[in-house]
């Protein structure tokens, strides 16, 4: 089923250059050291983007095929000589950004200003994947005669950190094509890798995933130039290999891989007081009085519902990582929102919606993860109680404030056809290619819904489990700053979409949907209803499609269970609605 995609953003080579010189000036003055180090990653993690732009766009201009060239290699200094100050700030050193200025005015002298493909990190975003890790996992090779080699799009930044740590020349990048699960390297026409006689290898990448072939893929590339596999390390964000995708090659690469890896435990909850995560927050808080509880992957449910019959479904492995902090001035919940500008939009979205009622309000953020009171008496909303009414009065309200305060550019998000794609696929799959026939009416009109559409920062998680209210009635949306930049295809969408989510989640009935639609016009903007008909089919075959790979991948099988029976929830809606398109196109015709 189709749910997953890949968040592009266009952006200049001015405006990041001009970016990570406005972090580094703010990690300039920071206090305490965790700020002044968040900065300074968020500046690396800029340039690591930049690097992949400028490779990009190369690989695009030569014909899908990696080259070597002048900006690409001067992108690729400034994020080494970034990581270099990273890794030095990491570890308690002096930090020199002469170097780093000096590769910003020489690729500033290089680089053409034009537009760049930025894709998202999605370690840095969603999986509290930290650079760090990777210069502490090469730092036992320091000193090596190595060469590092970066899979694309992350592996910009994390190649960059592991040279620091090795002290090793600057990185090449490359970005395998091909299908997913059988990559290969695409080189222009008599290039090789570039590697030096008798030097090591080290293979860097956010992977292995499904099936591990991106890594294989350079493994084997560095092979033909005579690279064997005692002299290749490969650097990965876990060691669990690749997935069930893997073939025979694959699995016997990784079986006799020199793999070295560590996690954001192993940093961040360890035994280094000065790094340990609740130390970041100590001038907030306080000092913890009881040991730091993790509840993500769902523990947290146990602490809002009664008993595990009234427990919603997660996918485990999907969730943000999240704490409890108990210190003397309460109990704090840490929760990871993105490194660099990621998180530190969502902070800036989360105050607002505090600011404006909606949300709780966050304390601070510090280096990733963002602090903020644990409501410890907050129960679960029930929607079809009895303060329904009062709950749809306040959702238009909250979804009225953040098309005023949220807006998007054109391009964050799914266009009306590729959702019309997901659509279609999803429901073929679920009912069959005889299902798919109610869709076509609507090919004729996504000219006019694209054009029309004007894209928000929308929720897209209106799910019941997801608002809270407090002892004294007042009613709180949790994970409200997420989901508009999740690494599925939906992205940021017109109003619509969450109108469309509320019908769904709420079983709104025709009036109710028609009086939300009325309280979140705003300022002559109103919502399309032909765009809300069409969305209302979209949600749910996307919910539908997410919950089934949810239920596909859980390890646990009672969580399997949950995540199916809310599949089949969908399914049911999904049914329900294309029965409704079916009739009204036979009433129309």
């Amino acid at each position: 089923m189709l749910v997953y995609g890949d968040a592009v953003r266009r952006e200049t080579a001015g405006e990041k250059l001009a970016r990570i010189q406005d972090y580094l000036g703010r990690a300039g003055s920071a206090e305490p050291w965790v700020v002044r180090h968040g900065w300074s990653v968020a500046a690396l993690i800029e340039a690591g983007e930049l690097a992949q732009g400028i490779a990009d766009r190369a690989f695009e201009a030569h014909g899908s095929r990696d080259v070597r060239g002048a900006e690409a290699g001067c992108a690729m200094e400034l994020t080494l000589a970034l990581a270099r100050a990273v890794g030095s700030s990491w570890r308690g050193f002096d930090v020199q950004l002469a170097p780093v200025y000096g590769a910003i005015a020489r690729l500033g002298e290089v680089a053409p200003d034009g537009d760049l493909a930025i894709k998202l990190p999605e370690g840095f975003g969603h999986y509290a994947l930290y650079p760090e890790t990777y210069f502490e996992a090469a730092l036992p090779l320091a000193g090596r005669d190595a060469d590092v080699i970066g899979i694309r799009s992350i592996g910009t930044t994390l190649a960059a950190m592991v040279a620091a740590a090795i002290e090793a020349p600057c990185p090449a990048t490359v970005r395998p094509v091909g299908h997913p699960f059988g990559r290969e390297l695409a080189l222009v026409e008599g290039e090789g890798l570039g590697l030096r006689p008798h030097a090591e290898l080290a293979i860097v990448d956010e992977g292995p995933g499904l099936s591990g072939s991106s890594i294989v893929a350079v493994a084997e590339a560095a092979g033909r130039e005579g690279v064997g596999p005692d002299r290749i390390h490969v650097f990965p964000s876990h060691r669990n290999g690749p997935g069930p995708k893997a073939g025979e090659t694959a699995q016997r690469f990784w079986r006799s891989a020199r793999v070295s890896v560590r996690s954001f435990d192993d940093l961040a909850l360890g035994r280094d007081r000065h790094r340990r995560l609740e130390s970041w927050f100590a001038d907030l808080i306080g000092e913890p009085t009881a040991p730091t509880r993790e509840i993500s992957g769902g523990v947290w449910r146990g602490l809002r519902f009664g008993s595990p019959a009234d427990w919603p479904p997660v996918h485990a492995w999907q969730e943000r990582r999240k704490f409890l902090v108990e210190t003397a001035s309460g109990t704090w919940l840490l929760k990871f929102a993105g490194l660099g500008r990621i998180g530190l939009d969502k902070f800036e979205k989360a105050q607002a919606l505090a600011m404006a009622g909606f949300a709780t309000a966050p304390l601070g953020f510090r280096h990733g993860f963002t602090v903020e009171p644990w409501h410890q008496a907050a129960t679960a909303l029930d929607p079809f109680g009895p303060t329904r009414e009062r709950f749809l009065a306040h959702l238009g309200a909250y979804l009225r404030f953040r098309v005023h305060r949220f807006p998007a550019e054109p391009d964050r998000g799914a266009s009306a056809e590729q959702l019309l794609v997901m659509l279609r696929a999803n429901v073929e799959e679920e009912f069959g290619p005889d299902s798919i026939a109610p869709l076509e009416r609507w090919r004729t009109r996504l000219a006019e819904l694209s054009a029309t559409a004007i894209r928000v920062a929308t929720d897209n998680r209106l799910h019941a489990w997801e608002w809270l209210v407090l002892p004294s009635g007042e009613i709180l949306k949790t994970d409200a700053v997420d989901h508009h930049v999740g690494h599925d295809l939906v992205g940021c969408q017109d109003l619509a979409w969450d109108i469309a989510g509320a019908s769904v989640e709420f079983r709104l009935s025709q009036e109710e949907q028609e009086a939300l639609i009325e309280q979140t016009e705003h300022r002559g903007v109103g919502v399309c209803p032909d765009r809300v008909r069409f969305l209302t089919l979209c949600y749910p075959a996307f919910q539908l499609g997410y919950y089934r790979e949810a239920a596909a991948s859980a390890s646990d099988d009672r969580e399997a269970v949950r995540l199916r029976g809310r599949a089949e929830l969908y399914a049911a809606t999904l049914r329900r609605s294309l029965a409704s398109s079916d009739q009204a196109k036979g009433m129309a015709s």
